[in-house]
């Protein structure tokens, strides 16, 4: 009794045994999987490396270290977007060269049928995947969040300040309410700089009233409350009265209230859910966080999915020709489901449909797009 498994007998949803067939289409699938991650890493860094130097700041005559240190801390974000790019690619490589080589032949004489080496080859895709969540993405993120601060400090603004978009946060209780905007936020010391404070009072009835603004040149959050430095403050009908300094009663937590302030995509994987948590608490929308979580968790699924498409449209012998052809199609097919996620994603931001099925729709088409294709290749 032979351990070779006859194509008749293989069922593609029995996950198969490693054999040395297996192990050795993954080992060249990793091969290629490194080649296309190289070369599509050094053409992110190449591009961020233009882009940094002839960028905004470009004035402050940063060195060349400076220049790549900041490529560095830009640079991971934006490949770990494109990682399903080299899935695609790479296992679309991997398996033209076995072709090319004549090995698929040999393995489709010998009976092997594709799915025993497709679906293991894919399990890694899946598995790479969840490591590219768990530990790379985090790591992107930060670097993303680093690489913001630095580029603040590197090209002239003031020391420690962040300064991408407006911060907006709401806080409060049953008789008041506020809304506080700050042009930017300064790291080191945790202030808020060019805020701006509208207090609302709250009747009986549940109605709200605006009762006064504030605007100061900083607001500084601790112990409970907030510290206001260069403080001009006018309620209705009255004068504009200047204040050195002037306390306002907070009922935030002083590192929950600045964690707010970041992107989503400077939010780590793992913060996403607390950060979903206080954002949602302090009275302002979740939706590009809950979709960047969801986003996240489909990210297995993506890789998966694209090892699976690149693999359908590369088995074709090279006798019966057309895999030039069918390898372009492959990657029309590739760069469209980005778009799509990208459609998807805007869509799920502007809440026109759930974020979960924003993030879920284009890699579940896809993958499933792989497999009936798959099927009609090996199975007719």
């Amino acid at each position: 009794m032979t351990e070779t498994t006859s194509s008749a007998a293989y069922s593609p949803f029995r996950w198969p045994a490693l054999g040395r067939i297996e192990r050795y289409v993954l080992v060249q699938q990793l091969r290629a999987l490194a080649v296309a991650l190289g070369v599509i890493s050094a053409l992110v860094m190449l591009i961020d490396f233009v882009e940094v130097s002839r960028g905004p700041g470009s004035s402050a005559d940063l060195s060349a270290v400076q220049i790549f240190g900041l490529v560095l801390l830009k640079s991971p974000a934006v490949i770990v977007t494109l990682l399903p790019f080299v899935f695609l690619f790479g296992t679309l490589f991997a398996y033209v060269r076995l072709n090319r080589r004549s090995e698929l032949i040999a393995l489709r004489a010998a009976g092997v049928s594709a799915w025993r080496f497709v679906l293991p080859a894919a399990g890694m895709a899946v598995a790479m995947g969840v490591l590219a969540v768990a530990v790379l993405s985090p790591l992107a993120s930060t670097a993303d969040g680093l690489w913001r601060s630095e580029r603040a400090r590197l090209t002239g603004a003031a020391p420690g300040v962040e300064a991408a978009e407006a911060i907006w946060l709401r806080e409060g209780d049953a008789q008041r309410q506020m809304v506080i905007r700050a042009a930017g936020q300064d790291r080191a010391t945790g202030r808020l700089l060019n805020t701006t404070f509208f207090i609302y009072t709250t009747d009986d009835e549940g109605r709200r009233t605006f009762n006064e603004r504030i605007d100061a040149r900083s607001a500084a959050l601790s112990s409970g409350r907030w510290r206001l430095v260069d403080a001009v403050g006018a309620q209705i009908g009255q004068k504009a009265v200047r204040y050195a300094t002037l306390d306002l009663t907070s009922n935030l937590a002083d590192r929950e209230a600045f964690d707010r302030f970041a992107r989503p995509q400077s939010t780590p994987f793992w913060s996403l859910p607390n950060q979903i948590r206080r954002i949602e608490d302090a009275g302002f929308t979740s939706t590009a966080y809950r979709l960047q979580f969801q986003q996240g968790l489909a990210t297995p699924l993506v890789f998966g999915a694209m090892s699976i498409l690149a693999a359908a449209f590369s088995l074709r012998l090279m006798r019966l020709g057309d895999v030039a052809r069918m390898s372009v199609f492959a990657v029309v097919l590739g760069f469209a489901f980005f778009f799509m996620t990208q459609v998807s994603a805007a869509m799920g931001s502007a809440e026109v449909v759930p974020p979960v099925v924003a993030a879920w729709l284009p890699p579940v088409l896809t993958a499933l797009a792989a497999l009936t294709l798959l099927f009609y290749t090996e199975d007719g």
